[in-house]
């Protein structure tokens, strides 16, 4: 029996597998990355083994590193995760030859799926060799890997050559492996999977669909089980195509079959040969750890013959610390706190925790189960709304607003969910009373008597600008002999971090936090992030005309071609891309002109805000 267990991974997936070895009895054994020293995944094993350096290439991704530490720590087994050296077969070969048990499939299985090439060879499907007008749409994606990267749509032939160009490059920055291949592209189809666990004795479990439609740059965002809508005739077929999947390749332990459905219609996409990020929702409908039967399988420990019945209905969103109105840039900085109420909540990061740019920047998975989808769809949308989320950009008001729209509640949504409702979904809508609540709380704060005076005094004035639509506000207040007026409103109840206002007859409760000159604002009515403004505005805090500011911090991977100081470039045009948090992300010209200056340079890392370019008219 496994004794002690290495996750050669980090973040939530690591404490997810920690937390099963705990209630299994069995010791754990981190690895991390010099960025990751102090991170919660170290903190809650029982033993931790540096792999020196921040990149992936340079500590995640070595598998020989990975092994050592095994080694070293006296762990006899490894899981894998997912992402990363999950679907490695190098890597499970390794772990096997180095006397460890691998607590996954065979490497001959990875090594037939792992390649979505091979796979869909496997399965009979043929991947588009010679591109032609005809073709397009058409998707070019990473053969190795996930999540959405190393993936991109193409509509103009034109455009091919650059995005095969831009696939490979980041495919190999986060999975060590540039093959790409290229496949018709299925507009506004339904993701739905099947989950399987298959042991060595020859039996396969289909646990169950799950809808993975809303997708953002093809990696998803909200997860349900069981996929609403699919019959049960559909549902057989894919149930028939993920065993045979598993069969044909002698498979064992968890995995996914993932599909395309246009009507009653399934396109075999892939199969995952290893645990999904969306596995939860499998695991609240069936009433079983996926991660404990894993385990249980890689002890050579056969399966029942059927699985249990499934219940209910079980929704997953994943909170990501990007701003989707910003062509949904990742977003770094402190994390100061995280509170989820009422539903399951797997995280990577801690309150306190810094989320930097070296990883992918999901921060959590929310998780309801209820009797009915309807159920748990208003549980989870109502405890999202309820959350404490202070620290960097969220798209946590998006996931509300997407839990909440016709379309999703409806059970009416597909893949291009996000290409047409985006706008409406990340329209700003702050609370107009929330800087007013922060203001009397540092008001309140800021006072050497702790209360009011009772005289009456000048209107007082602070300025906030809001995260959600940029503009900047204004908040008045006033004391008087019977206490605070401001604008209408009364001001019932103030402390340093509660004010209760009463507006049109309704009272609301205020709660105020405050980090640096960041200033979060939770009720009611939702969360607004706030930055305290200097009452004089610096005059001297001005940008050239044309500057083209990081939108985030990262590392520039790469200039395009001919783009240089004294270049003639047209709006939109391509100039650079940086890397942050395993995506790359296009910088484009803000307008038509001349390149003045050109900061950029390929392997220099920036900080948000940093200088890349001027282009002057």
């Amino acid at each position: 029996m496994i004794r002690s267990l290495l996750v050669a991974n980090r973040g939530e997936i690591a404490r997810r597998v920690f937390r099963t070895c705990r209630e299994l009895g069995i010791a754990t054994v981190a690895v991390h990355s010099d960025a990751d020293a102090g991170a919660p995944h170290v903190r809650e094993a029982d033993a931790a083994v540096r792999l020196p350096g921040d990149a992936p290439a340079d500590t995640y991704l070595r598998g020989d590193l990975i092994v050592k530490a095994a080694l070293d720590a006296g762990a006899d087994a490894v899981h894998p995760g997912y992402g990363f050296l999950s679907e490695n077969a190098e890597f499970a070969t390794a772990v096997a030859d180095a006397g460890l048990t691998w607590v996954g499939p065979p490497p001959a299985a990875i090594e037939a799926m792992a390649s979505k090439t091979r796979a869909k060879e496997l399965m009979g499907i043929a991947p588009l060799t010679e591109v032609t007008a005809d073709d397009l749409p058409v998707l070019v994606k990473a053969a190795a890997g996930g999540g959405g990267r190393g993936m991109r749509v193409v509509r103009e032939l034109a455009d091919l050559d650059g995005e095969l160009a831009a696939a490979r490059a980041e495919a190999a920055s986060a999975f060590g492996d540039g093959e790409v291949f290229v496949e018709p592209y299925i507009e506004d189809g339904r993701h739905i999977e099947v989950q399987i666990l298959a042991d060595a004795h020859g039996t396969v479990w289909p646990l169950g669909t799950r809808d993975c439609s809303l997708q953002r740059r093809h990696q998803k965002v909200i997860e349900e089980a069981p996929a609403p809508g699919i019959g049960p005739e559909t549902t057989a077929t894919l149930y028939e195509m993920a065993v045979r999947a598993a069969r044909a390749t002698d498979y064992r332990g968890a995995g996914t079959v993932e599909f395309l459905v246009v009507g009653s219609t399934a396109h075999f996409l892939e199969m995952n040969t290893r645990l999904q990020v969306e596995h939860p929702v499998t695991e609240e409908i069936f009433g079983i750890d996926l991660v404990a039967l894993q385990l249980r399988v890689a002890e050579g420990e056969a399966l029942p013959d059927t699985p249990p019945e499934p219940r209910g209905h079980a929704v997953e969103a994943r909170l990501y610390a990007e701003d989707p109105a910003a062509g949904w840039a990742p977003q770094t900085g402190v994390l100061h706190r995280l509170d989820v109420p009422g539903v399951r909540l797997d995280s990577g990061c801690a309150d306190g925790d810094t989320i930097g740019i070296h990883y992918d920047p999901m921060l959590a998975k929310a998780v309801a189960w209820a009797p009915t989808r309807a159920a748990a769809v208003r549980k989870l949308a109502g405890a999202l709304e309820r959350a404490r989320v202070h620290g960097p950009v969220t798209n946590r008001d998006l996931l509300v607003r997407s839990l909440r729209h016709p379309e999703f509640t409806g059970a009416a949504m597909d893949t291009g969910f996000y290409d047409r409702h985006l706008p409406a979904l990340t329209a700003a809508d702050p609370d107009p009373h929330a800087p007013l609540a922060a203001a009397l709380a540092d008001a309140h704060g800021r006072s050497r008597f702790g209360g009011w005076r009772n005289v009456p005094s000048q209107p007082q004035l602070k300025r906030y600008r809001t995260d959600t639509d940029g503009e900047e506000h204004e908040a008045r207040y006033r004391y008087t002999r019977d206490g605070l007026t401001a604008d209408g409103v009364q001001v019932v109840a103030v402390s340093g971090d509660r004010v209760v206002l009463e507006s049109g007859g309704v009272r609301r409760t205020y709660e105020v936090a405050v980090h640096g000159d960041r200033v979060y604002v939770d009720s009611p009515l939702g969360a607004t992030a706030l930055t305290a403004l200097p009452r004089f505005p610096d005059p001297t805090a001005r940008q050239e005309p044309g500057s083209l500011l990081a939108p985030m911090p990262g590392t520039v991977v790469r200039v395009a071609d001919g783009v240089a100081e004294g270049a003639r470039v047209e709006a939109g045009q391509p100039l650079l891309w940086l890397e942050a948090m395993k995506m790359e992300h296009k910088i484009t010209a803000p307008a038509t002109g001349t390149v003045t200056a050109l900061h950029a340079e390929p392997g220099r890392q920036v900080e948000v805000g940093a200088l890349l370019a001027v282009v002057s008219d």
